[in-house]
């Protein structure tokens, strides 16, 4: 399993914009063939930071997300949103098991 765990720090004023966006992008995500979950989690202590935890199979499956439509879409309209740049640090998922 490849796992990336991205931090995402978003600007007061488009916090809801930002939950909206990143709503239909994982609606998206979580329909393609190789994913396996796509939670965006809230802190609840300071409401404008995230963090996406996005599993997938393989490294090419999370390779072919970053080249879907829904992917670029989101980037593009959140981009501006960001406090800073968001931070991806990859994993590899020990459990569970992944049959390829």
């Amino acid at each position: 399993m490849y796992v990336t765990i991205v931090r995402v720090s978003v600007k007061p004023e488009y916090v809801e914009a930002f939950k909206e966006a990143s709503r239909l992008n994982h609606e998206r995500s979580v329909r393609e063939s190789g994913n396996m979950r796509f939670d965006i989690l809230q802190l609840a202590e300071d409401p404008t930071q995230f963090v996406f935890y996005e599993a997938y199979k393989t490294q090419q499956d999370a390779l072919a997300h970053k080249a879907t439509q829904h992917y670029f879409a989101w980037r593009e309209t959140v981009a501006d949103w960001m406090a800073e740049p968001r931070q991806g640090v990859v994993y590899h998922g020990c459990y569970p098991v992944v049959d390829e």
